[in-house]
């Protein structure tokens, strides 16, 4: 018994320090006063494998999804969609989209622009190319995913039929990243990576996975390879931060940000999504401290 329980700690340990080495690190953090609890910012970039990553944006890099995981001092935890066009002052730019702020200064101002938009500190800042989800799914044989109808998108390539499918890394990928065959555009993408967060999250920690030498190798290898994180942030905060998130979840803590006007017409970038200061300021603050109410379960 001794010996199996050094042999399983051992590949733990070896297969963490394996996954750490293939994790890029930038200079993200902000270094602002902290907050009480944990709060990671997850963000899904268009960065190919094999491109630099810079702190800057100057690689041309955008944000498509991002995200904000909070687990209150209180113990309740939530996942909170920060819609890509959602209009936020961008420090030192003024009033654009959100992913813009990657754009224009990469993680660091990203995350400098979700901290002044939230009140929330950024502990952990974790980033994934959109390939790496594709190869993750992969790895881990398909996820489970629902649609509400037949679906034949050109541009994301996605093609389902109404209904629950499981579906391997390329369908995974147009899944969270189609939202022009969807009337509520943005709103409606954010729900679907919602719900693909929660079906890899099941894959992931299901036995056939879980206890597969051969499939945690896979996993880890295309899950760490994918992954920029703020320096400091490692494969165990990964994996603290997927047990939040499977909990936010489980718990009905998936929430959605108080809009005031989904097709605001800017003068120069379009059409955004528009908040009222008063009210994100309530979202954020009943977040923060765990009284946010939770979504009820279906």
């Amino acid at each position: 018994m001794v010996l199996v329980l050094v042999l399983v700690l051992g590949w733990g340990a070896g297969l963490a320090l394996w996954s750490d080495s293939r994790i890029e690190h930038v200079d993200a953090l902000s270094g602002a006063q902290n907050t009480p609890g944990t709060t990671y910012l997850i963000a899904g970039s268009d960065r190919r494998e094999g491109e630099a990553v810079k702190t800057d944006g100057t690689e041309g890099a955008r944000t498509d999804t991002i995200m904000l995981l909070h687990k209150a001092p209180g113990g309740n935890s939530y996942l909170v969609s920060l819609p890509r066009d959602l209009l936020v002052d961008v420090p030192g730019q003024g009033g654009y989209k959100l992913n813009a702020a990657y754009a224009f200064g990469g993680a660091s101002l990203l995350v400098e622009t979700v901290e002044q938009f939230t009140g929330l500190t950024v502990d952990h800042y974790v980033e994934i190319g959109f390939d790496g989800v594709a190869q993750v799914v992969d790895a881990v044989g398909h996820v489970n995913l629902c649609i509400d109808q037949d679906v034949d998108d050109k541009r994301s390539g996605l093609v389902m039929t109404e209904g629950c499918h499981d579906v391997g890394g390329e369908q995974a990928l147009a899944f969270v990243r189609a939202r022009y065959f969807d009337p509520t555009a943005d709103i409606g993408r954010q729900q679907r990576q919602q719900q693909f967060i929660g079906a890899l999250m099941d894959r992931v920690t299901s036995p056939g996975v879980l206890l597969n030498p051969v499939g945690q190798v896979r996993m880890a290898g295309a899950g760490s390879g994918a992954l920029t994180t703020s320096e400091g942030t490692g494969i165990i905060d990964v994996g603290r931060m997927a047990l939040t998130a499977r909990g936010a979840m489980n718990s009905g803590g998936t929430l959605s940000i108080p809009v005031e006007n989904p097709e605001y017409q800017t003068e120069h970038s379009g059409v955004a999504i528009l908040t009222d200061d008063a009210e994100i300021d309530a979202f954020f603050t009943a977040v923060a401290d765990g009284s946010a109410e939770l979504a009820a379960q279906e």
